[in-house]
């Protein structure tokens, strides 16, 4: 930790020892439904869970078959847990005999082309959602959008800010203030996100199937499992999220203005190899553009700068309004241990961990400092276990256990003051309980991961197969949900039904149309 951190720290303990509680925490969380036999399915999104486009709970990800489930922000870790376990348990009795695919590398999903497009009814703006997943597949295959995972979305407490701005002696707009200071987290979780990585990535091992796996250069654990040895999160390495596509897209990170800049510029700047895709072919659209990026959501990055956006309106757009509101953290695996995905451990941590990136030092990147931090999330994501693995640094290298117990010293220090403000506590257990990960990495998800695979003597399709079975009885057995959280979310499916359908009968310009005026006036409103 540096005097930076330590200053920034001790100033806020003396202000205000509450003033780090209470942020607001919400989760996405992606599942594939899967056929009893472990088979992609290839049923359409339920009716019962409402409309992908609409409904508040229950939407799709890049296919029909990829659920993503989304709380609301809460104050409290609890409450969030709670929400998305009362999703998974209303969407269990609604699905059927069908599963939901409990880790975050898929398995036995059939050809590119059989798997489905995430389908968001007849109106423009759902057939343009559904075109620029048809895009994503052109580009990068379908296999890989069926990844899964778990996004962490996280804002410090609205109380927080004008202490800080105080503190730091800051004259100018509070929300001009926020966005460098949440600018800065996001530079420090580039630089220490490898962290997360090693703690919570649970896919180490996937199947010989998986497109882009190569058997020649992963060793086998039976006929049907590739692994690595000391790998922590497969899904985030160059088999996964990590691909050689988007490396040369660099969007700076050094202000709002630069950011907001860059990746408006990546949407509007062609490339060669999706111009040889073509947009609309035969009359139908095979991607919304042939530019770097279709849209903002394109840009692949473990840590996205936020803002909720008004009704058609495009994320840059939201942000050059308001400024940054909250962040998203994209790199936690699914955890196969959690019925939910995750834990309240998890988050608990996170948000420690998060509030140690904002107020330890966070120097500006250059292109030096963005390779060497792709460089440790990719060592870290296939070999982080290692034993004496190393981690680059400006000053040097440094072991990876060394550096993260250096960082857990720190982390710790935060969870101290958080828990000084949440009568609940448990903000320091839960960074404490980090340590025998580091110092033993076999206990690990990943770690345990594949004890597990190799204690039961099972390939990867079946041990996760036999867990996607116990996490539906894990549901089934549950108390049922109350009746008002029932309803809550039947009202909500309903709801979305019929707003999609009105959505539907509003449309009085052609497809062509609506996606000409999208681009052309940085969204609709």
């Amino acid at each position: 930790m540096t005097t930076t951190f330590e200053t920034r720290l001790r100033q806020l303990a003396s202000a205000d020892r509450r003033v780090l509680a209470g942020g607001r925490k919400g989760v996405e969380k992606e599942s594939l439904r899967i056929r009893p036999d472990g088979r992609l399915a290839d049923t359409p999104h339920p009716a019962a869970l409402g409309s992908p486009l609409c409904s508040a709970f229950i939407t799709t990800d890049f296919s029909e078959a990829l659920l993503e489930f989304v709380t609301p922000a809460f104050a409290s870790s609890w409450e969030t847990l709670q929400t998305i376990t009362d999703i998974h348990q209303f969407v269990a009795t609604r699905i059927g005999a069908e599963l939901l695919w409990p880790a975050s590398m898929p398995c036995r999903i059939p050809a590119d082309a059989e798997i489905p497009l995430a389908r968001y009814g007849g109106s423009n703006v759902g057939r343009m959602k559904t075109i620029y997943r048809r895009g994503l597949g052109y580009r990068y295959g379908r296999a890989m959008q069926t990844i899964a995972g778990v996004h962490f979305n996280y804002s410090l407490p609205g109380d927080f800010w004008p202490v800080y701005r105080e503190l730091r002696g800051d004259p100018g707009p509070e929300d001009q203030f926020r966005s460098t200071e949440y600018l800065a987290l996001v530079r420090n979780f580039r630089r220490f996100g490898w962290l997360i990585l090693y703690l919570f990535g649970a896919s180490p091992a996937l199947c010989r199937s998986f497109a882009g796996a190569d058997p020649s250069n992963m060793p086998a654990l039976n006929d049907e499992t590739l692994y690595e040895p000391y790998g922590t999160s497969l899904r985030m390495s160059d088999l996964g999220y990590s691909n050689k596509t988007q490396a040369s897209i660099h969007i700076s990170l050094n202000s709002l203005d630069e950011y907001v800049r860059d990746l408006t510029a990546a949407i509007r700047t062609p490339e060669p190899d999706y111009e040889a895709i073509g947009v609309k072919v035969d009359g139908e659209y095979r991607q919304l553009n042939t530019n770097k990026l279709q849209i903002e959501n394109e840009y692949y990055s473990a840590v996205r700068p936020k803002r909720v956006a008004r009704s058609g309106e495009r994320p840059t757009a939201a942000l050059r309004r308001g400024g940054i509101e909250y962040i998203e953290i994209r790199s936690l695996d699914l955890s196969v241990a959690d019925p939910a995905g995750i834990n309240q451990n998890t988050m608990r941590f996170m948000e420690a961990f998060l509030i140690y990136c904002l107020l330890e030092e966070s120097p500006l990147f250059d292109a030096e400092d963005l390779a060497r931090c792709g460089r440790n999330q990719l060592r870290t994501a296939k070999a982080g276990r290692k034993p004496g693995l190393e981690l680059e640094r400006s000053s040097g290298r440094m072991p990876l256990k060394d550096w993260a117990l250096e960082m857990l010293d720190a982390i710790v220090r935060v969870a101290e003051l958080v828990d000084a403000g949440d009568a609940r506590g448990g903000y320091v257990a839960a960074v404490e309980s980090m340590r025998e990960l580091v110092l033993v990495p076999e206990t690990t998800p990943s770690g345990r991961l594949l004890d597990a695979l190799a204690g039961r003597r099972l390939g990867y399709f079946d041990y996760v197969l036999d867990v996607a079975g116990r996490h539906r009885d894990y549901f089934e057995r549950l108390r049922p949900l109350s009746d008002d959280r029932r309803d809550e979310f039947e009202t909500d499916a309903r709801r979305s039904l019929e707003q999609q359908a009105a959505i539907e009968a509003a449309d009085e310009i052609t497809l062509d149309e609506y996606l000409e005026r999208y681009f052309a006036n940085g969204g609709l409103r």
